[in-house]
Order: C-alpha cells, then structure tokens, then sequence
C-alpha cells in the first residue's frame, strides 16, 4: 500500500493532510518519498527551533535514552527539576514552579485548573470567581477545556456542552475587556501572539489593561505562549518582545509552553509564579509521561543550544528581511505582513487574487497558496482563510531564507489578478 492509502484505511481522519509523505530531513530542508527536497518554512507549525535532526537533539536522545527513558513522577527526576530551575533563572528571570505536560492543550488546562484552584482555596466551595476571560481568534488547544477557552466558534461545534465560565473578548479591545472583568472573573488568559487566529500582537496598550484589570479585581494573568513562547519573537518570551520599547512591564502569574520548547520531541509545561504554587498540591494534577528523564534532558538541551548560539538575537534580523522582501514586492495581493520575530503571518485581499486562485474551490486563497508552494518545494502554514504562516526554524540561514522567499515570489505572483 502506499502511504495515502495506509492513511485512508488506518488512521482517523481528523486532519485535512497534503499528499506528500516525508522521509527525512537536515536543518532546514526535508526530502519526501520520490526524493524530492523541500525548505521547511513551518517547522512542524513552530515546533523544530533547531530544524530537523540537529545533532544536540540527537546526542541527547542517544546518551539518555541508554540510561533511563521513564520513570514515574512518585520519584525525584533530577532533569526535570534541572529544566524547572533553567526556565525560572534564564526564561523567566523570576521565582517559580513548572509543571510538565506533554502538550499545549495539556499545559493550557493546567492553567485553567490553577484558576479555579485558586479561587475555591480563597473563597471556598461556593465561590462565584470562577470565570475565565479569554480573546476572540484565540487558540488554547483541543481538549474540552482547550476548545472552551478557545475563541472560535468553529472548534467548538459538536462538543455541547462545553467547560461553562468562559467569556470571550475582541483582542485588543481595552473597553471590551474591562468590560468583560469584575469580581467573578478568575482569571485573563491570552495569547501575546494568536497564531491559528492569524497572527495578531498584543498592543503593548491592551496587555496594560491586563495588568491594571489584575490589580483592580485580584484575577490572575495567565499567557499562552505555546506557539510563540521560547525564541520565537527573538526574545525567550513573546510578550517581552511586545514590551521591548515600552514604558512599562508586565509580569504573568502563569505562563504555558510547548512546540518549539522541546525542538519535535513532545514536552509541554506550565510555570507558575512562587506565590500561587501552593494552589497545586498533591493530588491537584499530574501526568504519567510529564516530564520523563528523555524529554526533560532533550528539551533542556535544545533550549540551552538556543542560548549558546544567540539564536534569538538573530531573529530580528530574520524578521527584517523576510518583511521587507515580501514587502518590496508590491504586489496588491499582498495587505499586511504582521506578527514578530519569525512568526509571522501574510495576510491577503481576496479582491485582488486573480490567476491560480480558484473562488469555486472548496478551501479557501490560503491552503490553495499554501499547496502550490508545497508543489513548488516550500512548506508554509496557513492561519485562517486569508493568512499563511513562515515560521522557519530559529537557526535558518539567510541563503535559504532568500530562497524560499524567491518561491514564494514565484507562487504569490501566480495568485495575482491580472
């Protein structure tokens, strides 16, 4: 059988896959079953920071995983506790704890429970500060509590009744949030960068919102940084990058993590601030492979390679070149190119796609662009009908940086209308 047919026989059909099957891939460039070379300008939707196969993940999966592989969390695992310590003294520069998970939505429903936690231990059984505001366009994973924190009606269909307490904002809209907030809300959960939402940054303007409406009515700030947390924006967290030129600062209480944290091997985690750990005691939560020796050793190696390359100083200068070749371009199809360091999103007019475009078609301009790329030897992701994704490794270089650039000239020009 060949591999489109194992999929179509064997395995659930949850996702809308392209039909090319890799088999193996160096840095930034992968080849698939025919042979063919492709540059991976999605890096497993922000996953592989350090590309694919790098050596450090390969030496760290070899030596650990001839030593221990698993082992229960009733134990000490002296790796995860190193990680733990890496995250708070270098990522975080502040006092907390880590919880490890095994991905996003799982760290994302940590955060939830912290909430909720919190609020039963000041209040009691019958406290009413239970709600959850959250932003429209948001993503926090899809697990019941992923997909009721979430802000798109349309992961939602099917799965009545959902987590109740949730409500959720315009991003970015200051008056819509303090609105939103009073004595019942629990906590503000948001994305510094909504990435399958389209790429939307927090203005520095509405995550001061944030911090005041904390201080105001003592709900908790909790930021998702699955998708642009740990060098993505050029800073270990997104929402710094925000800050960077701002007047003020903003600390969460809570802050979840995975993708690009373990470099494609699959580790989550959420931190929380030294005050509010006590809220997650024995018996709170847990997870069987949380935090294995493997994983706990992998990903502090990736993010300690991050480190020593000064991977994250150089993203600026990535960003800098991807927007202003996109952006010299001048083509009419092309509105915005919007997000930070390399997540960054191509937003497009539909009024103005003419040539390959197809308006009967069943998916929309941004899977039909990110599938001619994909014919053309390009991986790019798309965020939404009208946006694609280049989210390349953090370590790219600026060679192949231009030369997925040039193809995606090349396909963005044939979706021109004439």
């Amino acid at each position: 059988m060949t591999t489109l047919e194992l999929h179509e026989k064997y395995v659930l059909g949850t996702y809308g896959r392209f039909p090319v099957s890799f088999t193996h891939g160096s840095g930034t460039e992968l080849w698939d079953e025919s042979g063919k070379r492709y540059l991976d300008f999605g890096s497993g939707i922000a996953v592989c920071s350090l590309g694919h196969a790098p050596p450090v993940m390969q030496q760290a999966l070899a030596e650990q995983s001839a030593n221990l592989i698993h082992c229960s969390n009733l134990y000490q695992i002296r790796a995860q506790a190193e990680l733990a310590q890496w995250i708070s003294d270098v990522a975080m520069e502040r006092a907390g704890k880590t919880f490890f998970s095994n991905s996003g939505a799982e760290a994302n429903d940590g955060l939830i429970k912290l909430a909720r936690k919190r609020s039963f231990d000041r209040h009691g059984p019958n406290t009413e500060k239970v709600n959850i505001v959250t932003c429209q366009k948001s993503f926090h994973g899809r697990t019941l509590g992923g997909i009721a924190a979430t802000g798109q009606e349309k992961v939602k269909i099917g799965f009545d009744p959902l987590l109740p307490g949730f409500i959720h904002v315009p991003f970015n809209d200051c008056d819509a949030l303090r609105a939103a907030v009073d004595e019942s809300t629990a906590a503000i959960l948001l994305e510094p960068v909504q990435g399958e939402g389209g790429i939307h940054v927090a203005t520095p303007e509405f995550l001061q919102t944030v911090d005041q409406l904390r201080n105001e009515y003592d709900c908790l700030i909790l930021f998702d940084e699955v998708q642009c947390g740990f060098g993505r924006t050029g800073d270990w967290c997104a929402w710094r990058s925000i800050l960077r030129d701002s007047e003020f600062a903003v600390e969460p209480d809570g802050v979840s993590w995975a993708k690009g944290m373990g470099g494609g091997f699959p580790i989550g985690a959420f931190w929380v601030a030294d005050e509010y750990a006590s809220h997650l005691g024995p018996g709170t939560h847990g997870s069987t492979y949380g935090g294995s020796p493997l994983a706990s050793t992998v990903a502090l190696q990736v993010l300690q390679s991050i480190a020593a390359d000064r991977l994250c100083s150089s993203v600026v200068g990535k960003e800098t070149l991807i927007r202003k070749t996109l952006l010299d371009l001048s083509l009419p199809l092309i509105t915005e190119v919007r997000g930070l360091g390399l997540l960054l999103g191509v937003a497009f007019d539909l009024e103005h796609a003419g040539g390959l475009y197809d308006p009967e078609a069943t998916v929309p301009l941004s899977i039909q662009i990110v599938a001619e790329c994909l014919n053309e030897g390009l991986l790019v992701v798309p965020a939404g009908p009208d946006v694609v994704r280049i989210i390349p490794p953090l370590n790219v270089s600026e060679a192949l940086l231009e030369e997925g650039l040039t193809i995606m000239q090349k396909v963005l020009t044939r979706f021109c209308a004439s």
